[in-house]
């Protein structure tokens, strides 16, 4: 039975007692029997009444309570969907965030790499900058030595230049003295002139120059030098290049000592370790 019954059903047994009850007093009190009779019918005529609009009334509440139930039917499987459907958007959220962890484990990882990246290529720019700098230094000191060099080589080159038109011009007179030794009946061999033959082919060393400027060689008589042969003095390194000549002024069979004939060129001192020889042109080969 529906509250809506249980309703009826009191109010109907509720009327019935105040019917009863009311019968009770009529036939208790037998006064005015059909007066109270009347009454009582024109009560129980307004209880019929009430009964019946109370009935209409719960006709009304059933219908409403109908469509009230029908509507919290509909609204209860509104929310049910809408329950179901937010756990479905939570599930989904759920799972965009582990996936965005993840995505955020591996941006990490990735910046951590960037980062370590990034300071191996800042250690190796810096070492690179390092060397750059030392090859630019090098490069500078290279420029300097290359601009030394070239002086040194303008400088050779005239030295060579004068020397070159100091040999042509000796030959040139040589040739002159010779053509007038023939013309005067002489002869033109400087071996013949006091007994004095030109320097052999030889090479060696400057062993020692003391302190009166005497320079002490590693040839001698065994070499075929005599006194009065003049030698070529050359050096080799840094470079190869002329310094002067010498005479020879005292001989012995494993050495000579001479003396610088004029002046060395620019007055460079004749060092141990110089290279002697017989001519320009028997000069040592770097």
């Amino acid at each position: 039975m529906t509250y809506v019954g249980k309703i009826l059903v009191i109010v109907i047994m509720a009327c019935a007692l105040l019917f009863l009850g009311v019968s009770t007093v009529v036939f208790t009190t037998a006064t005015n029997w059909k007066a109270e009779t009347a009454k009582v019918k024109d009560k129980v005529n307004e209880l019929t009444t009430k009964n019946n609009d109370a009935n209409t009334q719960i006709e009304g509440l059933k219908k409403d309570l109908e469509v009230a139930s029908k509507s919290a039917a509909e609204s209860k499987k509104a929310a049910e969907n809408r329950i179901a459907a937010l756990q479905t958007d939570i599930e989904q959220l759920n799972r965009d965030i582990t996936a965005a962890r993840a995505e955020v484990t591996t941006a990490q990882e990735n910046a951590r790499t960037a980062l370590t990246e990034a300071e191996s290529r800042r250690n190796e720019t810096n070492l690179l900058r390092e060397q750059k700098l030392a090859v630019e230094k090098q490069a500078d000191e290279f420029k300097l030595r290359q601009a030394e060099l070239n002086d040194q080589i303008r400088i050779l080159t005239r030295e060579r230049d004068v020397a070159k038109k100091n040999s042509d011009d000796l030959r040139d007179r040589a040739a002159r003295f010779s053509a007038l030794l023939r013309e005067k009946g002489l002869s033109d061999d400087i071996s013949m002139v006091k007994g004095l033959a030109s320097p052999p082919n030889v090479h060696g060393e400057v062993a020692r120059v003391d302190q009166n400027n005497k320079i002490e060689l590693t040839i001698g008589s065994d070499d075929g030098l005599v006194v009065g042969h003049e030698l070529v003095i050359w050096r080799m390194k840094p470079r190869p290049e002329y310094i002067g000549k010498i005479r020879i002024i005292a001989v012995d069979p494993d050495q000579a000592v001479g003396v610088v004939v004029g002046k060395t060129i620019q007055g460079k001192k004749i060092k141990e370790g110089d290279i002697v020889s017989s001519s320009f042109y028997n000069a040592p080969r770097s």
